[in-house]
């Protein structure tokens, strides 16, 4: 059992469905059964049966699922402590990154970063915030960025914070915000918990909420068709929007703040490439 065969199985038992897996493994459904059947060979023992809709792994199929992902994980670190052992900073940084920071903050930093280490790659995965803790959890990845407040057991430094605003076509009321169309989106439960402690903090009655969009940017564009009004964080306004927006203040004047975070294990700091990048963010405060 090699390589090649660990991430087969993982993949399947992800999938649950031969096709799939061999979508996402690029090789043909046919080349995939056969491998599969050659690794219940070399056990001699069956690792799945067929359901209704796919297939359905075995307790040793579990089993060697579970092995599966523990190798490739051993592997990766041993590849990244290897190229770690030269003195020129090379190879893959793994981060996990909510999408909003993905896209608007991500990008320009990457790039930054590779004309300075010119010889490293990127994997980036993206997400709700709560996607990005399972990744840091699991050792999917070396260094997360999350949006919000988590409970995590390693080193964890606050890397940006940015204010709640309120955004609309024209001019509201602030005071009569619960009988102006609101138009809500889809997202991880920590902003929403931050835009309902504001509510609450400033209204007993519920917001009109006309719209529930899949999306911030959907909710923005309704936003700009004068459709009604949205809360949503600063790092998602631009000039050019041409809106109306107000920072959001609790009652006794606080402002309200959405924290941007940097958590990652204590070992990954023996890598130089996750400690250059570290150190290149912790330079950069403003982003």
């Amino acid at each position: 059992m090699d390589e090649k065969d660990w991430i087969a199985v993982k993949i399947l038992y992800e999938e649950r469905n031969i096709s799939r897996a061999a979508e996402r493994l690029y090789i043909s459904q046919p080349a995939l059964t056969y491998r599969l059947k050659n690794l219940e060979k070399e056990f001699g023992t069956s690792l799945f049966f067929k359901i209704k809709g796919g297939i359905e792994f075995t307790s040793e199929g579990v089993y060697l699922a579970n092995y599966s992902e523990e190798m490739i994980e051993k592997l990766q670190k041993t590849k990244d402590y290897m190229l770690n052992m030269q003195k020129e900073v090379r190879g893959t940084l793994r981060l996990g990154v909510s999408s909003n920071f993905a896209q608007y903050k991500l990008p320009e930093i990457l790039k930054r970063f590779s004309i300075q280490y010119p010889h490293v790659q990127f994997n980036v995965n993206t997400g709700w915030s709560t996607d990005i803790m399972n990744l840091l959890d699991s050792s999917s990845v070396q260094l997360g960025i999350l949006r919000g407040n988590y409970e995590w057991y390693g080193i964890k430094s606050l890397l940006n914070k940015e204010r709640l605003c309120l955004i609309s076509k024209k001019e509201v009321d602030m005071a009569s915000l619960p009988e102006l169309p609101f138009i809500n989106y889809k997202t991880d439960s920590s902003l929403k918990n931050l835009i309902n402690d504001w509510w609450h903090d400033r209204f007993s009655d519920p917001p009109m909420v006309t719209m529930e969009t899949d999306r911030q940017e959907t909710c923005k564009e309704m936003v700009k068709n004068d459709l009604g009004f949205a809360i949503l964080p600063e790092i998602c306004l631009q000039p050019s929007d041409n809106l109306y927006t107000y920072g959001l203040s609790y009652k006794n004047g606080e402002p309200v703040f959405r924290n941007t975070w940097l958590m990652y294990n204590q070992d990954s700091l023996q890598l130089s490439i996750v400690k250059n990048f570290i150190d290149f963010l912790n330079e950069k405060p403003d982003k």
